[in-house]
């Protein structure tokens, strides 16, 4: 697997909720990145350099899904997640993923870990938490003042799951689950569970489980960051 360092990294970004996808696609618009596909199912049919696999919402560790792209995948398979867990990113490493980044990092400093990346070495980042920016990226619930672990927590609420599901898939304590809960709740209006899975299935909260090929969203993209074109 080479990458030739003359062109642009071909990136595909995994997660099951398009406007996370969108975001980072946004996010990491540079004209050493093309990003060529976005979405949630394997196998990564697009020709790519790495496959971005972004943990929102999604089971953390050595979960099916992240052992499926590695197993599938031709390209380097790099974790892109809040939780830093030491044993989290152990799992993800012993899977096969050849990087674990933290969603704190710039957009350069990203592009440059995955050109690390495609040069052969295993990049771990966790980056520093105190200079995260919320302004970059996109996700769920953001309009509505939710940050991104928040919105996490409410994205799984509207799934289903239990304060220990909720715990135990995004390594958290119970306490620290039950803590996200209050602040979100306050955040969008509801005192019960039933409240908040009506106001996620009405907010955009519900994965979306499509895959598509998006030859337009680097141009999008691109000029999003660069400027109309003249």
């Amino acid at each position: 697997m080479t990458h030739d360092p003359k062109r642009p990294l071909r990136l595909a970004i995994v997660d099951d909720y398009a406007v996370v996808v969108a975001g980072v696609a946004a996010f990491l618009a540079d004209e050493r990145i093309d990003v060529v596909e976005t979405g949630a199912s394997t196998p990564v049919v697009s020709d790519v350099d790495v496959v971005l696999y972004d943990t929102f919402a999604q089971v953390q560790g050595t979960g099916i899904d992240l052992e499926d792209f590695v197993r599938d995948s031709d390209a380097y398979v790099v974790v892109y997640s809040w939780n830093l867990d030491h044993e989290l990113i152990r799992k993800a490493i012993a899977a096969g993923a050849r990087g674990y980044l933290s969603k704190v990092l710039t957009g350069p400093q990203i592009v440059a870990a995955l050109e690390r990346v495609v040069r052969g070495e295993i990049v771990i980042l966790p980056g520093d938490e105190e200079s995260s920016v919320e302004g970059d990226g996109d996700w769920p619930g953001r309009s509505a003042g939710l940050s991104p672990r928040e919105a996490e927590v409410i994205a799984l609420i509207t799934q289903g799951l239990s304060n220990q599901e909720i715990a135990a898939r995004v390594f958290l304590s119970i306490n620290t689950v039950k803590t996200y809960i209050r602040t979100a709740y306050q955040k969008i209006g509801v005192t019960r569970r039933s409240q908040a899975v009506l106001w996620g299935m009405q907010n955009g909260f519900q994965p979306d489980t499509l895959r598509t090929i998006d030859s337009d969203l680097v141009l999008r993209t691109s000029r999003r960051f660069r400027g109309p074109e003249r």
